[in-house]
């Protein structure tokens, strides 16, 4: 394929994407997100969308083939824009449009939809993101939950440790309810998580139409916000939901 050709492919696909009548993406059931594969050649992090269900239905069984919980969510078309947006948040940089057609072409995010980056904005209005840590936990969870019995792979221990690195340099968004109340999560033994989000749209999908109050805190800081049950925070409960032993010490996964 010439470059003149490729290029009108990709103008015609930035065009469809924008007005596509119906599309389609592949979620993740690790994770309540759009399933994220890093390409071997380019490492790009892409998500995978369709034109047409059943080609989206044939992706999502070739990874159910591969021991991932997967689904198929249409896209609305008053979605499409907060959709694109969010994928900033979760570390996504590509969209891989009917992978494993004919048709097949891959395309970078930004030529979809630009946005200033965090860093180049004012003080004060910086939104609060983890791209980096969120895209690690989503890759984090999607393997640990391929596995029938869950175990630390060299794999996993690998994405663990730049998982909480990531954490470690994060800043993150703590809920309280309007009378001081901080919600807490408690695990089947008992346990209690304290949730913390890393992005807005995380923290929405929490509290619904809830009235919160809100909180911007450093990882360093987590510690003496914390209800005194509390064993750790739970990172994106409604998400990846990733606990973390949170102590004065350096913090660790569970597995």
């Amino acid at each position: 394929m010439n470059d003149k050709s490729t290029t009108v492919t990709k103008q015609e696909t930035l065009s469809a994407l924008r007005n596509p009548g119906e599309l389609y993406v592949v979620m993740s059931g690790a994770t309540r997100l759009p399933f994220v594969f890093c390409d071997e050649e380019t490492y790009d992090d892409e998500v995978f969308l369709y034109y047409r269900a059943e080609d989206a239905q044939a992706k999502a069984k070739e990874l159910q083939e591969q021991k991932y919980a997967t689904a198929v969510a249409k896209l609305e078309d008053e979605q499409l824009l907060a959709f694109y947006t969010s994928l900033y948040t979760m570390g996504v940089n590509c969209l891989a449009v009917n992978n494993g057609t004919d048709t097949h072409i891959n395309l970078q995010l930004s030529d979809l939809v630009v946005r200033k980056k965090p860093d180049e904005l004012p003080e004060g209005k910086k939104p609060v993101e983890n791209p980096e840590l969120h895209l690690t936990a989503i890759y984090f969870m999607q393997e640990m939950r391929r596995q029938a019995q869950p175990q630390l792979t060299e794999e996993l221990k690998e994405l663990q440790e730049e998982m909480l690195a990531h954490y470690s340099k994060g800043t993150f968004i703590a809920a309280v309810r309007e009378d001081g109340q901080v919600p807490v999560l408690k695990q089947k033994d008992g346990t209690v998580y304290q949730p913390i989000f890393t992005d807005m749209l995380e923290l929405q999908k929490f509290i619904g139409g809830q009235k919160m109050k809100t909180a911007i805190i450093p990882a360093a800081k987590i510690p003496e916000v914390m209800v005194a049950e509390a064993k750790g925070v739970v990172i994106n409960p409604l998400g990846v939901n990733v606990q973390l032993q949170v102590s004065k010490k350096r913090p660790a996964a569970d597995a």
